[in-house]
């Protein structure tokens, strides 16, 4: 069959699978509810799994009567399908700096989860509570990378990568007052971070985090599995 399915207005890669190890996701900001529904219900027709990011209550409605059966995780505004329930593996440690960064940190886990991995959050431990985050630490290097979500100063990943030793993927968050231009002062602390381990995505991205993520999990496991 033809990897790609024109629908007039989306063109949808089948084979997105096979290249990459996860289906096409929809990014659903943009699109309206009935676009959203007949991408995803193409995509669930010829795949096992299928998620969507930046879902609406209105989009939600509608992508969860063309799947029946998935789940809307509306903190993460995410909804995703999966037509057998996954054993996830390996351990992703999504950690948010505050309550006000859990919009991105649930995107970056819920996708994290619906790409097969064992996911623990660690929230409202940033560097103004640092007492908080020392406390975490034990749990925290127990996973195999780390995801730390942070607005305001963005301070959080560069304190956590001088204490573990997994890789640090930073995702600056647009919270915070003015000087902070909607993430940019966070974005620009993690891109210029004087520990070494940090990545860093763009800003309020924690789709991109966790897919990142994902993928340094389950790299992880298969090189523990190899012979």
């Amino acid at each position: 069959m033809n990897g790609e399915e024109p629908l007039g207005f989306a063109t949808v890669d089948h084979d997105r699978a096979s290249r990459c190890g996860f289906p096409e996701v929809v990014f659903c900001a943009g699109k309206s509810p009935s676009q959203c529904a007949t991408i995803a219900r193409a995509i669930a027709a010829r795949a096992d799994r299928v998620l969507c990011t930046r879902v609406d209550d209105a989009t939600a409605k509608a992508l969860l009567d063309a799947l029946p059966g998935a789940s809307h995780h509306a903190a993460a505004r995410c909804v995703v399908f999966e037509r057998t329930p996954l054993t996830r593996i390996g351990l992703v440690a999504v950690v948010a700096a505050g309550t006000a960064d859990l919009p991105v940190a649930e995107e970056a886990a819920v996708t994290a989860e619906a790409l097969g991995c064992a996911v623990e959050r660690h929230v409202d431990v940033g560097v103004a509570g640092l007492h908080r985050l020392v406390a975490r630490l034990p749990a925290i290097r127990a996973a195999r990378v780390v995801v730390a979500v942070a607005g305001m100063d963005g301070a959080l990943p560069s304190v956590l990568a001088g204490l573990v030793a997994i890789p640090v993927i930073a995702v600056p968050t647009s919270t915070g007052y003015g000087v902070g231009q909607g993430g940019l002062a966070a974005l620009a602390a993690m891109l210029s971070s004087c520990a070494a381990g940090v990545t860093c995505v763009n800003i309020d991205n924690g789709f991109g985090a966790g897919y990142a993520a994902a993928l340094v999990n389950k790299s992880g496991v298969a090189m523990l599995r190899a012979p």
